[in-house]
């Protein structure tokens, strides 16, 4: 078990996967010491302060509130990045750069690599499920496959990371639970509600105006709409290259949950859905 607190960024958790909460429930279930740094004090760092967990306020942009909170090995929560520094989105060359000065600092920094969490389908499916019972976004055809994995999962190797054994720095983890067609993911809500449920392609520019209609930030909604294209434009032969990665099985002993796993669990997410 470890001594010093265990540094986790993001655990008040947001809209898109909460990995940084998953990661400090896990680490608290296992008895290590956390300390939570969040970016404001506000409702959601009750659930994590409930953990037992120490709460810094900081700014991640503010190099002296980092220097104050951290004096630990780095596990840096990324993204499915692409060699070199040709990414598909803005967010990820930036993400990508970061890699890059870890690495050069030698910090010991393993970077963990995710594609899109499975909870994006709460956050932008239920909305056209709601209105409209079909899901309706801009992911291409019915063909399209979507790389997909549970913010869960990801937390758990996270976890696992930061207690076991130190890892060479630059250590690069994949983390995928497998590729779903935009009709096997609408199949899959029509089994968990009971009833044909069908995917519909939207236009980017519909997607993004409504998005930001709900108040997402600029950001979020520049980095999606770059991903969303690249997704839906990826050829069929590279697609089929989307399979469950195996560090769920290295890490932590067990496979990722399906989507179906995932969703079976969510149900009364699911209330008021027509």
């Amino acid at each position: 078990m470890s001594i010093a607190p265990i540094l986790v960024t993001g655990a008040a958790g947001g809209i898109q996967g909460s990995t940084g909460f998953h990661v400090t429930r896990l680490l608290r279930e296992e008895g290590h010491p956390v300390r939570a740094f969040v970016h404001r004090l506000d409702e959601r760092c009750d659930r994590v302060r409930a953990l037992g967990a120490q709460i810094v306020e900081g700014d991640l942009h503010d190099f002296r509130s980092v220097a104050a909170a951290v004096d630990e090995q780095v596990v840096n929560l990324s993204q499915w990045l692409q060699d070199g520094g040709d990414q598909p989105t803005p967010h990820q060359v930036r993400h990508w750069l970061v890699e890059q000065i870890f690495d050069w600092a030698d910090v010991g920094a393993v970077h963990l690599d995710a594609t899109v969490f499975y909870e994006n389908l709460f956050t932008w499916a239920l909305i056209s499920l709601s209105r409209e019972g079909v899901i309706a976004l801009p992911w291409g055809p019915e063909s399209t496959t979507i790389p997909m994995v549970a913010a869960g999962d990801v937390a758990r190797v996270a976890a696992a990371v930061l207690t076991g054994p130190v890892l060479p720095n630059g250590t690069v983890v994949r983390l995928m639970a497998g590729g779903f067609t935009n009709k096997e993911i609408a199949d899959t809500f029509g089994q968990i509600l009971g009833r044909s449920v069908d995917y519909v392609e939207i236009g980017e520019e519909r997607w993004a105006s409504e998005t930001s209609a709900l108040g997402v930030n600029d950001v979020v909604v520049e980095h999606l709409t770059h991903l969303w294209r690249y997704l839906r434009n990826l050829p069929p032969e590279y697609q089929a290259f989307f399979q469950t990665t195996g560090a769920f099985e290295e890490f932590t002993g067990r496979p990722p949950q399906s989507l179906a796993q995932f969703l079976q669990e969510r149900r009364d997410m699911f209330a008021g859905v027509v």
